[in-house]
């Protein structure tokens, strides 16, 4: 797959030059520190002159912009005297395009061959696949790479039985000498083994074991090897004789019923005899069964009311009977949520087509403007007419910036007086790198950009008749009552394939409105990004409802409703607000002057993933969306009727 390089960094785009052609024409050449480069981002060193190496990176500005820049290196590189210089860029270049600069450069260059463009670098590429591997951002989105690395990772794997894991490894006894007369070391007991059947028991065993370990215990079970089942039996039996202080037993009838637990179990009752412990085996009842074989009368430690419950009174029995714990920092084995997260969706091998959350731009202004007044003014004047502008103005230093032309600020601003524009810089220099002439560093020009897009928004929404909520750290805005009927459904999707979901309804004596927070995002490429958000109101058989001022109650509402909400019902109410936000249109546009705008392309960005899931999809479309139980619990909640 050819690479345009849009996903490096100008650091990250000048390691991979210097890797490339370096490898390529055998020399070594030295780094330097991020900052200006004199026309030299790389070095080698000769005794009779050096070879200079200089990256380029203007995959987004093209072929015009690096010919300005290379007449103004010019005179930098003539300084230098290179016996040989050679250029990288990602600017696509053709053979015109070479020529044209290497007039440009000057006699430093040997010739256009010593031009490497975006297609003399995939080449080389090709030609060196191990330092494509190196630059891990560069093969991110890489299938081929990843299923090489997959697959000699599979083949490493593979090839020699592995060793114990080290989680086992160290429960272990240690190896007994040559002697006959060597004796074993004394057993220190300290770590709480949890027999339990896989995979019935294992999200019960996700959610004890760290919080046990929380409390300073040592825990142990199958899942810890990552491998759970027979394969390392043995020296887990081993290791339970060796090491255990107290071993607790999930109680229910599915999980006695296998033989492995009972074969675990049979153990510790043995091991129970030896160290002369009665309440070695501590049953965990998690529901009403039969009793426990071979342990009698022992009292149980009951979850059967509630998973909280009852690791509250294991810690008290643990804590009663003494069982040894860390006075240290708690350690959390990390292998717990490995497993968790390895474990709870299984794979297949199909690709599938996923929608994001993401709209992509696909035209935005050219350039931004920075204006200084004439004269003196008012700056008080200044600041209510900026706030009164329709369109995104800041303050910058002794003036502002904003993407309105002359015209539009001679007349929007006239009322504070007379401004002239100093500087008209191209957006996207503007944002990669800032406006050094202002004092304007990149990540500075970047939020800058980000606030007035996010104005522009803000303005688009309330313009439309949205509901704003300032939530902690972000602004929603939310489906209306003047806009959708409390129970109406929107259609969205393609024709012959149309759907339709709700982005208002009743639900526990409330009424949600469905909404998007937006933000903007300038990598890998310009998007805005949207947030799910869910806004309730008391249903008092009014459209709107009353208002809720307790943030708290807002927050236990969207987890209690909004829980049973399944995918489709998120995904359906997200394109749906699209189709309310965009209306007729295909694209969205933020106005940002009265002749800028940025739009951006009102339906959502596909993605592919390699494989899919397993999840059951027992219902349609339809039945998805008016299922009372996507709205929390059944019993209670009943969508309204259409």
């Amino acid at each position: 797959m050819p690479y345009d390089f849009s996903s490096l960094s100008h650091n990250e785009f000048e390691d991979l030059a210097r890797d490339l052609v370096g490898r390529e024409i055998d020399k070594r050449f030295e780094a330097f520190p991020e900052g200006p480069d004199d026309a030299m981002d790389g070095r080698h060193a000769l005794a009779d002159g050096d070879i200079v190496l200089q990256a380029k990176h203007y995959y987004r500005s093209g072929f015009s912009a690096l010919k300005s820049k290379m007449k103004i290196e010019r005179v930098a590189i003539d300084g230098l005297a290179p016996t040989r210089y050679i250029l990288v860029t990602s600017a696509s270049l053709t053979p015109k395009n070479k020529t044209a600069l290497a007039e440009i450069v000057g006699p430093a260059l040997q010739g256009p061959g010593d031009i490497f463009g975006p297609g003399d670098l995939n080449a080389l590429l090709r030609k060196y696949p191990e330092i494509e591997k190196a630059h891990q951002k560069l093969w991110a989105q890489s299938t081929p790479v990843l299923k090489s690395l997959i697959k000699e990772a599979f083949e490493e794997a593979l090839a020699k039985p592995g060793p114990v894991p080290p989680v086992l490894a160290n429960l272990l006894p240690p190896a007994q000498g040559p002697a006959p007369d060597a004796a074993a070391a004394p057993a220190v007991r300290d770590t709480i083994f949890l027999l339990k059947a896989s995979p019935i028991d294992d999200e019960f065993a996700l959610w004890l074991a760290p919080k046990l370990e929380a409390e300073g215990y040592r825990v142990f079970a199958d899942i810890l090897t990552l491998q759970p089942g027979d394969k390392w039996r043995r020296q887990m039996n081993q290791a339970l004789q060796y090491r255990a202080t107290k071993v607790l037993v999930v109680w229910r009838d599915a999980t006695l019923a296998d033989q492995h637990v009972q074969d675990d179990l049979d153990i510790a009752l043995e091991v129970a005899k030896e160290i002369d412990d009665p309440r070695f085996i501590i049953p965990l009842r998690l529901e009403q069964g039969k009793k426990v074989k071979g342990l009698g009368d022992a009292m149980p430690v009951d979850f059967v009311r509630g998973w909280g419950e009852g690791v509250a009174g294991l810690l008290d029995a643990l804590q009663r009977q003494k069982v040894p714990r860390s006075g240290g920092p708690a350690v959390i084995d990390p292998n717990w949520e490995i497993f968790r997260r390895r474990g709870a969706v299984p794979l297949i091998d199909e690709a599938e087509r996923l929608t994001s959350n993401w709209l992509r731009a696909v035209e935005a202004p050219d350039v931004i403007r920075y204006y200084e007044s004439i004269g003196a003014i008012d700056s008080r004047l200044l600041d209510r007419a900026i706030e009164q502008f329709k369109y995104p103005c800041t303050l910058q230093g002794a003036g502002f910036i904003t993407f309105a032309d002359q015209t539009e600020v001679n007349i929007a601003l006239a009322s504070a007086g007379r401004f002239q524009m100093k500087h008209e810089i191209p957006l996207l220099d503007f944002v990669d790198n800032g406006f050094l002439k202002l004092g304007i560093e990149r990540q500075v020009a970047s939020n800058l950009v980000i606030a007035m897009i996010k104005q522009a928004w803000f303005s688009f929404c309330r313009e439309r008749g949205f509901v704003e909520y300032h939530y902690s750290n972000a602004v929603g805005f939310h489906a209306s009552a003047a806009q959708v009927r409390t129970g109406q459904r929107i259609p969205w999707g393609r024709q012959g394939d149309q759907r339709s979901s709700m982005l208002r309804n009743v639900a526990k004596g409330h009424i949600w409105q469905f909404g998007v927070t937006a933000m903007p995002y300038f990598w890998p490429f310009w998007h805005l990004k949207l947030k799910a958000r869910v806004l309730f109101s008391v249903d008092n058989n009014t459209p709107t409802g009353l208002d809720i001022d307790d943030a708290k109650k807002l927050h236990r509402l969207r987890r209690s409703v909004c829980k049973g909400w399944r995918n489709k019902q998120w995904h359906g109410r997200m394109l749906a607000f699209l189709e309310l936000l965009s209306g007729e249109s295909a694209n969205i546009r933020l106005a940002l002057a009265r002749d800028a705008e940025l739009v951006i392309e009102g339906a959502p960005m596909l993605f592919t993933s390699p494989v899919s899931t397993a999840l059951p999809d027992i219902l349609d479309a339809d039945e998805e969306e008016s299922d009372i139980s996507t709205l929390g619990r059944p019993e209670n909640d009943d969508e309204a009727d259409e």
